[in-house]
C-alpha cells in the first residue's frame, strides 16, 4: 500500500467517521465531502452509485410509510403487545422475537419506537430488570434487516451476487439468515436473562424509588395500545403489504413465472437493447441511429428481473392501500418509518458512492495485499465487514460497498451468505437511533451507555447476537451448498 493509497484512505474514514458524529443525513452528504476530495482533489475516477438499491429502498420505504399512515403499524404493534403481555416473564426471550420479526415484515429497525416502551413497561410490572429485554430486543431489531425480503442489504446481496455469477435467490437468502439469526438472538437473551441485579435488589434502584417523584415516574401510567380502535381500513392495509410480500417471495423463488422481453444481443458498443413485442430492430436501423455495429445481432428473451419486481409490487401495494385503505400520503411523510428510510437511501447513496470510487481505482492493490488472507481464510471477510459497519450506521450501505470487493478477491458466495450476520456491528459504538431511544425508553435508568463509552446495554447481546449468528449462518449455507 502506497503512501498515497492510505491518504486516500484516511479521507474515507475521516468522511465516515465525521458523518456517524452528525448521524442522520450527514452520514451520506459529508461522504459526499470525501467523494469530491478524491475526485476533484486526487482526481480518482468516479465510481459507481448504488440505483437498483436506492431504487427498492424507496418503494418498500413508500409502501412501508404508506401502511403506517393507514394506521396497519398500529394494529402489528397491538398484536405484538397482546403476546408479551400475555407472557411477562419471558419478556426477555419474547420481546426480541417480536421486534425481530416486526423489522423481518417492515424492512426497517425503526418500528421499535413503538413497541419499547411497552416492554419497559411491562418488565416494571413485572419486577423484571429492563435492562435484558431491552438491550437484545434494540440488538433484534436490527437484526432483522439482515432478514428482511424487502431490507436494502437482502437485495443489494442478491443483486450484486446475481451479477458476480453466484445464482441466489431471496428465499434462500431468508433460508439462511433467518434461523442463523434467531439462533443468535436466543443465545443473546438467555445470556440477558439473569444480567445485572433484580429492581428490587439493586441499590441504585432501591434508592431512586425513595423519591416520590421518581416512584411515580417509574410506576405510574402504563403505556399500552391495548385500548386503541383499530379500523377495518387499518387491517386491510396490513393484509395489502403481506400480499405484496407474498408476491415478491414467491417471485423470488420461482422465476419461471415471470414475464419475459426480448433483447437485442452481440450488438457491439450498444450493450442489450430493450424491445417491446414482436418488434424487430435491424443493424441498418441502429446505424441510422447512430449506434456502432459490430458483428451480428440475434433475438434473446430475458426474464423480468427481480429488483423491479419488488418495485413495481411494493409501489402498487402503496396504491391500493391509498385508494382502498384511508391512507394519507402526507400522513405517511410524516411517519418515523418513511423519514427513516429516505435518511437511508441518502446514507447509502453517499457511502456506497464513497466506498466504490475508492475500491474499483485501487482493486488490483487490495487484491494483491487481501489475496492471500482470504484464500487461506475467506471466512474472514466477516472481520472486515463487522469493521466497516461499525464506521458505517447501514447494513445496506455495507452490502453494497464491500460485496463486490469481496467477489473480486474470488470468495465463494456461500461464504458470503453465511457471514451475511456480520453486516451488523454498528451497535458497538452506541450512537445509532434505535440504542439511544431505547436507553430513554427506560424509565429505571437500568439500560445504559455507559461511562466509558463502550461498556454500555447493548455491547453483550450484540456480540454474542452476531457471532452467533455468523456461525450458525456459516455452517447452514455449507450445508446448502
Amino acid at each position: 500500500m502506497t503512501i498515497l493509497m492510505i491518504v486516500q484512505l484516511l479521507v474515507v474514514l475521516l468522511a465516515l467517521y465525521v458523518g456517524s458524529r452528525y448521524g442522520s443525513l450527514a452520514l451520506g452528504a459529508i461522504s459526499g465531502i470525501g467523494l469530491a476530495i478524491l475526485v476533484f482533489g486526487f482526481g480518482l475516477k468516479p465510481g459507481s452509485p448504488p440505483t437498483d438499491v436506492i431504487y427498492i429502498i424507496i418503494a418498500a420505504v413508500t409502501c412501508a410509510g404508506i401502511m403506517q399512515a393507514s394506521g396497519g403499524m398500529d394494529w402489528l404493534i397491538q398484536i405484538a403487545e397482546r403476546m408479551l403481555r400475555k407472557h411477562p416473564d419471558r419478556i426477555t426471550f419474547m420481546a426480541p422475537l417480536c421486534t425481530f420479526f416486526l423489522t423481518v415484515l417492515v424492512g426497517t429497525g425503526h418500528v421499535v419506537y413503538t413497541l419499547m416502551p411497552i416492554i419497559v413497561d411491562i418488565a416494571i410490572k413485572k419486577g423484571i430488570r429492563p435492562e435484558r429485554p431491552c438491550g437484545v430486543a434494540s440488538i433484534a431489531s436490527q437484526v432483522g434487516i439482515t432478514c428482511s425480503p424487502i431490507a436494502a442489504a437482502v437485495v443489494a446481496f442478491v443483486t450484486i451476487s446475481n451479477s458476480n455469477g453466484f445464482d441466489i435467490t431471496i428465499p434462500r437468502v431468508l433460508m439462511v439468515s433467518i434461523p442463523a439469526c434467531i439462533c443468535g438472538l436466543m443465545a443473546a437473551a438467555a445470556a440477558s436473562y439473569r444480567r445485572g441485579l433484580d429492581l428490587d435488589k439493586d441499590p441504585v434502584f432501591q434508592a431512586k424509588i425513595k423519591d416520590p417523584e421518581q416512584f411515580k415516574y417509574i410506576y405510574g401510567d402504563s403505556t399500552t395500545t391495548l385500548d386503541k380502535q383499530i379500523p377495518q381500513s387499518a387491517k386491510n392495509a396490513v393484509f395489502i403489504f403481506l400480499a405484496a410480500l407474498l408476491i415478491i417471495v414467491v417471485f423470488a423463488a420461482f422465476p419461471d413465472l415471470l414475464p419475459e422481453y426480448k433483447t437485442l444481443k452481440a450488438v457491439k458498443g450498444a450493450g442489450d437493447i430493450a424491445l417491446t413485442g414482436d418488434v424487430a430492430i435491424t443493424a441498418d436501423q441502429l446505424a441510422k441511429a447512430g449506434v456502432v455495429v459490430s458483428g451480428y445481432t440475434e433475438h434473446h428473451m430475458v426474464d423480468l428481473k427481480m429488483n423491479l419486481v419488488i418495485q413495481i409490487v411494493m409501489i402498487g401495494a402503496a396504491a391500493l392501500m391509498i385508494i382502498f385503505c384511508k391512507a394519507k400520503p402526507k400522513k405517511a411523510v410524516s411517519g418515523p418509518v418513511w423519514q427513516s428510510g429516505m435518511v437511508a437511501v441518502v446514507a447509502i447513496y453517499g457511502i456506497a458512492w464513497l466506498a466504490d470510487t475508492y475500491f474499483s481505482n485501487y482493486l488490483p492493490e487490495i487484491q494483491v495485499m487481501l489475496e492471500e488472507v482470504v484464500k487461506e481464510y475467506p471466512w474472514s471477510i466477516a472481520i472486515v465487514f463487522f469493521l466497516v459497519s461499525v464506521l458505517i450506521n447501514s447494513q445496506g450501505a455495507v452490502v453494497v460497498a464491500m460485496l463486490p470487493l469481496a467477489y473480486s478477491l474470488d470468495i465463494p458466495g456461500w461464504v458470503l451468505l453465511g457471514v451475511l450476520p456480520s453486516v451488523y456491528g454498528y451497535f458497538f459504538i452506541p450512537n445509532y437511533p434505535s440504542d439511544i431511544a431505547t436507553v430513554n425508553f427506560d424509565r429505571t435508568g437500568t439500560t445504559v451507555i455507559g461511562k466509558y463509552l463502550l461498556n454500555h446495554s447493548f455491547m453483550m447481546p450484540g456480540l454474542i447476537c452476531v457471532f452467533t449468528s455468523t456461525i450458525v449462518a456459516y455452517l447452514l449455507s455449507m450445508l446448502f451448498n
